[in-house]
């Protein structure tokens, strides 16, 4: 028992953490925050139109009517900063804190580190409703609520046929969803097939590459409330995702139902995943790198962990999209920077890493 406690203090059993923490926890928390609201003041002073600190909060206190201020902006900066600039950047943030927070969630539950939010299918579930939506001319609102919808029936699927699957339960759910993956994804290549190639067939390619474009209030309040549902629950269960980790034998005799944990973890996992994927499109790595980096900035202890992977994952999202809409003159889909900077991060994390286990 005693031993049980120690691991659960020290971390995930599940996932490795072989480098001693630098800063406490909160410390490193502290430092993500402070990072993250610079972030965001920075990304409302980028664009076509710019705009000095001093515009930007005395269109922010004038908005909410805290004083009654000198107007030294344009009604042009105005429009930009509060219908154009202000939901792509929450929307950005709360993206990359969600798959970062589905990732490490993920992670914890099936005990790999190299599971991701679209684990269960969830992405795929979500491009094909988006395609579908696309292909039959519905409207961005409708694009969104049928990537939602489809994104949670794909994981109903999963768990549908993971329960008559024979074989231990977890790895039952990770072969359902890579079937259930597959098929929506073959769905998805057969819309993008028989689609109009001169104009549904770009939108379709270029909502899976991934992107923020158009993002406005309307998607933001569709959103929130699905975000928050998953959130907030992971946020408060997380110091019990570390018994999670121990397995199921260890988490009963320190009286945790992993049983019942294990469905609720998952259930809001997905729920952040849905939402996201659904205003921006399949964006990778994001779920997969972030954790890991935060892995090494905390340890494996999820008190830590959990809230460190949202704060940077909306602290990275936010910056990938800053570049996306800075670089060249054209947008680029944030998928596609997110797999330039990801992939390498990875690659680079795994070779130390094994270069680490053979000199051990």
């Amino acid at each position: 028992m005693d031993e049980a406690r120690e691991k659960i203090l020290k971390g995930a059993g599940g996932i490795p953490d072989r480098e001693a923490r630098r800063l406490s926890g909160g410390a490193v928390l502290a430092l993500l925050g402070a990072a993250l609201v610079l972030a965001v003041f920075g990304s409302f002073m980028l664009g076509r139109y710019p705009v000095s600190l001093g515009q930007l909060l005395g269109i922010i206190f004038h908005k909410l009517s805290f004083l009654n201020i000198e107007q030294t902006w344009t009604d042009t900066q105005a429009i930009a900063v509060l219908n154009v600039r202000l939901p792509r950047i929450l929307l950005a943030v709360l993206v990359g804190a969600c798959l970062s927070a589905a990732g490490a969630a993920y992670q914890g539950v099936f005990q790999n580190p190299m599971a991701a939010p679209d684990i269960l299918g969830a992405s795929a579930g979500a491009g094909f409703g988006a395609a579908l939506a696309i292909f039959l001319g519905l409207g961005s609102v409708g694009v969104t609520a049928a990537a939602f919808g489809m994104s949670l029936v794909t994981v109903a699927l999963v768990f549908f046929v993971s329960r008559r699957a024979k074989g231990e339960r977890v790895m039952g759910l990770i072969l359902a969803g890579i079937m259930i993956s597959s098929l929506f994804q073959a769905g998805t290549s057969f819309i993008k097939l028989t689609a109009d190639p001169t104009n549904k067939l770009p939108a379709i390619t270029y909502w899976l590459m991934g992107s923020l474009v158009g993002a406005d209030n309307e998607e933001l309040r569709f959103v929130l409330w699905p975000m928050l549902l998953g959130l907030l629950p992971l946020l408060l269960l997380r110091w019990r995702l570390n018994v999670l980790t121990l397995g199921d034998s260890e988490a009963r005799s320190l009286g945790v139902d992993a049983a019942r944990l294990r469905p609720a973890v998952i259930l809001c996992a997905t729920l952040l995943t849905a939402s996201s994927v659904s205003v921006s499109g399949m964006i990778g790595w994001v779920g997969l790198v972030i954790p890991h980096m935060m892995r090494r900035l905390t340890g494996s202890d999820y008190r830590y962990l959990m809230p460190a992977s949202m704060l940077g994952g909306g602290g990275f999202l936010l910056l990938v999209d800053n570049l996306s809409r800075s670089l060249t003159s054209t947008e680029i889909p944030i998928g596609i920077l997110t797999a330039f900077i990801g992939a390498p991060f990875f690659l680079l994390l795994i070779t130390r890493r094994g270069e680490h286990n053979g000199r051990s």
